[in-house]
């Protein structure tokens, strides 16, 4: 386990994920139910989500160095144009998402508000970009478990910053201009995946 896998893993996928459906399915939850309890079931979520990443990732490894390298810089490269064409398009369609996760929630109390988050969180979050980038910085590093606590706990986080301080960053910060850091750094990591390759 290497702590700096464990950091570049954590920043990338938190970067990725702040201005991401994420944060407004876990502020539009938050505000209906107990925060904790929605902490909890989206957590339980994102749990699965970066064990099956991981997973592939793993799988992945035991490709040609080369094939793997090549395919998580394109991947990176293509999370970069995913997150360029959602800031463009998420001003727009900010308040619509809010009233779309509002309307899936429902009623629930106790339990149920654990089991409704985590449904709400595995269905949108499924394929995303997070799982994505995952898969590729496991590959890429071969240090499942860095990538696992690194990706793990920036959803953690992402997912805590909402329940707790959602509606205040969500005034202040602009999410279209969180979406083009993101893509900034997907950049970056693509970048550095081909400088690693030729070295």
């Amino acid at each position: 386990m290497d702590l700096v896998v464990i950091a570049l893993s954590f920043a990338a996928i938190f970067v990725v994920e702040l201005p991401d459906k994420t944060f407004i399915a876990t502020l539009v939850l938050s505000t209906k139910f107990r925060p904790l309890l929605v902490w909890i079931g989206v957590g339980l979520a994102f749990l699965v989500q970066t064990l099956v990443a991981v997973g592939l990732g793993k799988a992945a490894s035991f490709l040609p160095e080369t094939v793997v390298h090549v395919a998580a810089a394109l991947m990176f490269l293509v999370g970069a144009i995913i997150l360029l064409r959602e800031a463009r398009a998420h001003e727009a369609a900010e308040g619509e998402e809010e009233e779309d996760y509002a309307a899936k929630a429902g009623e629930a109390q106790g339990y149920k508000v654990i089991l409704t988050s985590f449904l709400v969180l595995f269905a949108a979050e499924w394929g995303d970009l997070s799982q994505l980038l995952t898969i590729s910085l496991v590959a890429k590093y071969d240090d499942p478990v860095g990538v696992f606590l690194g990706a793990w706990g920036a959803l953690l986080a992402v997912s805590g910053l909402a329940v707790i301080v959602g509606r205040v960053l969500i005034a202040r910060i602009r999410l279209s201009l969180l979406h083009y850091l993101g893509a900034g750094v997907c950049v970056l990591m693509a970048c550095l995946t081909v400088w690693e390759m030729t070295r």
